[in-house]
């Protein structure tokens, strides 16, 4: 357990791969355990998740009881993979949540563009009972293989930052871009906001990628899942990890997590 003051804040992006019989020994009945126990160590204070089927919802929620989260799946409410967000319901007050689809038509259920899935983004603007202050989480999913809906899909995310954040509040923007650092969507979104891997005070800790593929015995190189902040941040970034833990040669996952230790300025 980490012991850090009121000003400090743990976020985590993990796609934690969704449960589906054909992983064979990689599916979520033999990675449950060591993953709730994964987030029960490094406690973070608001976790976005990719890939998260209802009963995965529910195993997160049970075995964590300190979180509650926002929400709901991309086939509708306690339908299809979810990009949920928990945090600590002890330290913050979600003030405003909702959860849109990346497409033409953002508000009903729906695919958007060249995707092969629908896809959706949640967002929350919460409100930090310790300190008082007021921020905005984004987390998402972006599509495997339409090479639009992915750039559209952020193009559509960015607008919607614009749109609920009248007062210039923070904005953490997490999830699983599907989008390497070359790519230009990436590139246009550092303009926009701030990595949080390359503004880190202290030098970023673990594998360069985040998709292991379950291949425990290969180096993780592929880099693909992201925290950003907002470059106007009351918030400065301390630490950065991609956290490779395993047990037994398996990860929990098929991707890493991705956390960030930020602390207000």
């Amino acid at each position: 357990m980490f012991c850090l003051n009121a000003q400090n804040l743990r976020v985590m992006t993990y796609n934690i791969r969704l449960d589906v019989e054909s992983d064979g020994e990689n599916d979520w009945t033999h990675r449950k355990d060591f993953f709730t126990s994964q987030i029960q160590f490094y406690e973070p204070d608001i976790l976005g998740v990719q890939e998260a089927k209802p009963n995965q919802v529910l195993d997160i929620a049970t075995s964590n009881s300190q979180y509650s989260y926002i929400g709901i799946g991309r086939e509708g409410v306690g339908k299809g993979e979810s990009s949920n967000i928990y945090y600590k319901k002890d330290r913050f007050k979600v003030l405003q949540s909702s959860t849109f689809w990346l497409s033409e038509t953002p508000d009903i259920i729906s695919k958007g563009w060249d995707a092969a899935f629908n896809r959706v983004c949640t967002y929350g603007l919460f409100k930090d009972l310790k300190t008082k202050q007021t921020f905005w989480v984004f987390n998402t999913h972006l599509d495997h293989i339409g090479e639009l809906a992915r750039t559209n899909g952020i193009l559509l995310i960015l607008s919607k930052m614009k749109a609920v954040n009248t007062k210039n509040n923070t904005i953490i923007f997490m999830g699983d871009f599907n989008s390497k650092p070359t790519n230009d969507r990436i590139i246009a979104l550092n303009k926009e906001m701030n990595d949080t891997r390359k503004i880190s005070e202290e030098k970023p800790f673990g594998p360069s990628g985040t998709f292991n593929g379950f291949k425990y015995n290969e180096p993780v190189t592929e880099l693909i899942d992201y925290i950003f902040i907002s470059k106007n941040s009351k918030f400065k970034v301390k630490k950065f990890a991609t956290l490779s833990d395993s047990k037994d040669l398996r990860y929990p996952s098929d991707h890493l997590p991705v956390y960030a230790e930020i602390s207000y300025k």
